[in-house]
């Protein structure tokens, strides 16, 4: 097979699954790496030509190794490896006693070390095709924001990873950070409500001078453009946040 092989954790929902369509519909192969919810993963393989659906938990280094595998029995290659997957738990900043030591490590487990584990696993493909890996952090990580201290922590973490991955694994292979602000996507939904989301974002587009909150499909924009387009940039940190990032303060 002569198209590019992208895989992306988390690919089976919100800014992943976005990512996911527009890739195969760019003409890309996809492996769309899901934990849980393979129904959902299988139905949006469906719907990407020549896709598929890879159990992965990517807190597992054994389950990270294994889906890098998998994907090259099927394909015989990876040209670029997405890192979406992430995981939190909603704990208001001030509430020092709603954060236990197991769930800093549960959280960087998944956004940490799930990362790096996938890069290490599919390290020596991509450097077999100068391949390419944007990892997807959050604005939160600069602004001390989001659903707990803990995320935001992990998130400012997997930035200073991918730099140093980025001089690490160069020349061959690229590595670069997309950091949305508030995207709502079914996490946001399940994890506030249809209606405490919409609220959410409504106040978020207040704040932006765009006037507007990301949408899934512009994170997904902006990945696929580092994959394909952003062949002088390495050690990048890309904001998807309509300009929250330099919104005047209040």
């Amino acid at each position: 097979m002569t198209a590019k092989v992208a895989i992306v954790t988390g690919g089976s929902s919100g800014m992943g699954e976005a990512a996911s369509r527009l890739l195969s519909k760019s003409g890309w192969r996809v492996a769309i790496v899901y934990s849980r919810n393979e129904r959902q993963a299988e139905v949006v393989a469906g719907q990407c030509a020549g896709a598929i659906a890879v159990k992965c938990d990517v807190a597992r280094d054994a389950d990270c190794r294994k889906a890098a595998a998998q994907v090259l029995e099927r394909y015989g290659r990876i040209d670029a490896l997405v890192n979406n997957a992430g995981t939190t738990k909603f704990v208001d900043h001030k509430n020092l006693e709603g954060l236990a030591a197991e769930d800093f490590e549960a959280i960087f487990r998944v956004n940490l070390i799930g990362p790096f584990q996938m890069i290490r696993a599919c390290e020596k493909a991509l450097r077999e095709s100068r391949g390419s890996i944007v990892n997807v952090s959050s604005l939160a990580h600069l602004l001390g924001t989001g659903s707990s201290i803990a995320y935001a922590a992990s998130k400012a973490a997997l930035n200073t990873m991918s730099f140093s991955l980025a001089r690490a694994l160069a020349p061959e292979i690229r590595v670069n950070v997309v950091a949305p602000g508030f995207v709502r996507t079914p996490w946001q939904v399940a994890a506030m409500g249809e209606q405490g989301s919409q609220e959410a974002e409504r106040r978020y587009a207040e704040r932006t001078p765009l006037k507007r909150a990301p949408a899934a499909e512009d994170v997904a924009e902006t990945i696929l453009w580092l994959l394909e387009k952003g062949r002088a940039m390495t050690g990048q940190l890309m904001y998807v946040d309509a300009g929250m990032h330099v919104a005047s303060p209040r």
